[in-house]
């Protein structure tokens, strides 16, 4: 059991990595705003306020850098979940959580299950991996 741990925690460990950094750089916009104190953003209104008409003009269309910012995080997040890589992208992303539920569950019960066999033991002070 502790082969096929090491070997596929290093293999499932790349995309986990890709998972951390696309997660964390979904939430840069979000830690941003905590950091810099601006937590509550604007909501949108749900109607147009009475007697309000758009011009057919560049007036209406979202700020370039908002726009740029918007296409960005759903960039990340098609990375994030594997939907830019088509449904292998997202079977495989899926699995990758999947195995990552599983290291952390079965390297627990490992660790108790050598804990256990050395206070069974009762062998000198030291560490108990090796």
């Amino acid at each position: 059991m502790r082969k096929w741990h090491r070997w596929l925690s290093i293999v499932f460990g790349v995309f986990g990595l890709w998972i951390t950094i696309t997660g964390i750089l979904s939430q840069a916009p979000v830690l941003g705003d905590i950091v810099s104190g601006e937590q509550g953003r604007p909501q949108a209104e749900p109607a147009a306020p009475a007697g309000f008409s758009c011009p057919e003009s560049m007036t209406c269309r979202p700020k370039r850098s908002e726009k740029a910012s918007l296409l960005n995080v759903g960039l990340i997040h098609q990375l994030h979940s594997g939907e830019k890589f088509g449904p292998l992208g997202t079977i495989v992303m899926s699995l990758t959580g999947l195995a990552m539920l599983f290291f952390a569950f079965s390297g627990l019960w490992m660790y108790i299950a050598m804990w256990r066999n050395r206070a069974a033991r009762d062998l000198k002070p030291g560490w108990f991996w090796k």
